[in-house]
């Protein structure tokens, strides 16, 4: 249900005074003999006469309550209904106003006929673009309302999918190398499976939503290094570095684990001896910056992975999310990969 916000209001209000004026103001010019008083007057209050009975009057039809303007009949009979009464209210005012306040001349009134008359066609005239104003800019208002409402529908089902695809990604990856240990080591396996069962549960709480707090990502994310470590034993080293005053901000689900999954595949299984992945959240005024660095192969593998599935799925959900106010920098050197994710704090 539309409100009756008091500043738009106001505003309307204000605009038709406005047009009160120039109305008043152009019958002046070409009629120059008038005086200038009355024609003010009688403009200003069945101007506003008008704009009460239209735009005050349209909240109380059912059809007008979402869209700003009634459907059918009541789309004619509203404006019709305001100019006559709005008419007739208008010059009920202003003959009080105008003798009260001695506005004719002396001994004098208006010219009945010639003034009634000429009030009829201005009021028809300034009525009709009136209201046809009111009625396009209620339309456009709800148009672009509705167009806000699709564009944030259309990008919450873009979120969606885009977890959708992620989350078979990580677990085909994870069930391949699970595949690969129970044959070695089946012990290690059932461990493993135990690690896999609890990440699988974290990951359908955090499905409901769009987004958590950066502490729950962490907590996903050392799940599946704890994973990941038991089939790569020593090889796997991980730090993970959490501020306090940075564990309620709000991210996106499955932000971060593509990333080390990255690293884990393009940067530490290709090396022999391993190495190190850390995971660590600053602030940036008012920007949070999460980064991921591996001590890896690095540049060897670097190219191949600078647009990988991963890493695209997390800009466009980023781009959806954020727009240009977040970013994802991806840059491999002899030193291992370095990624680098920055989005706005709510």
């Amino acid at each position: 249900m539309i409100r009756l916000a008091a500043i738009d209001k106001l505003q309307h209000l204000l605009q038709t005074l406005a047009f009160c004026l120039a109305i008043s103001t152009i019958e002046q010019v070409f009629n120059p003999r008038a005086l200038y008083g009355p024609s003010l007057t009688y403009s200003l209050f069945i101007g506003t006469s008008i704009w009460a009975i239209i735009d005050l009057g349209r909240h109380l039809i059912p059809s007008a309550r979402e869209t700003g303007w009634p459907t059918g009949a009541p789309a004619l009979l509203l404006p019709v209904l305001g100019i006559v009464a709005g008419f007739a209210i208008g010059n009920t005012l202003g003959d009080l106003v105008c003798r009260t306040l001695h506005l004719f001349p002396p001994g004098g009134a208006r010219d009945p006929l010639n003034d009634l008359r000429n009030s009829v066609m201005i009021t028809l005239i300034a009525g009709t673009i009136g209201s046809y104003w009111f009625y396009s800019r209620n339309k456009g208002a709800y148009l672009l309302r509705k167009m806000g409402e699709a564009q944030k529908h259309a990008d919450e089902a873009r979120l969606k999918l885009l977890e959708t695809q992620l989350e078979p990604h990580m677990l085909f990856n994870t069930l391949a190398n699970l595949r690969a240990l129970i044959g070695v080591d089946p012990a290690r396996a059932q461990e493993m499976l135990d690690h896999m069962i609890a990440y699988l549960r974290a990951t359908l709480d955090a499905s409901r939503a769009a987004t958590h707090p950066l502490q729950a990502e962490f907590d996903r994310l050392r799940d599946y290094l704890e994973l990941m470590a038991i089939r790569m034993g020593p090889r796997l080293a991980f730090t993970l570095d959490l501020p306090h005053e940075l564990a309620s901000v709000r991210v996106p689900t499955l932000l971060l684990q593509p990333l080390v999954e990255n690293s884990i595949q393009h940067g530490l299984e290709p090396k022999v001896q391993g190495g190190r992945i850390t995971v660590r959240a600053t602030r940036d005024a008012d920007h949070l910056v999460l980064t991921v660095d591996d001590t890896g192969a690095g540049a060897q593998h670097g190219p191949s992975t600078r647009n990988g599935f991963g890493l695209t799925q997390i800009r466009e959900r980023l781009a959806a999310l954020h727009g240009t106010r977040a970013a994802l920098d991806f840059a491999t050197a002899p030193d291992g990969a370095h990624a680098r994710i920055t989005l706005p704090i709510a």
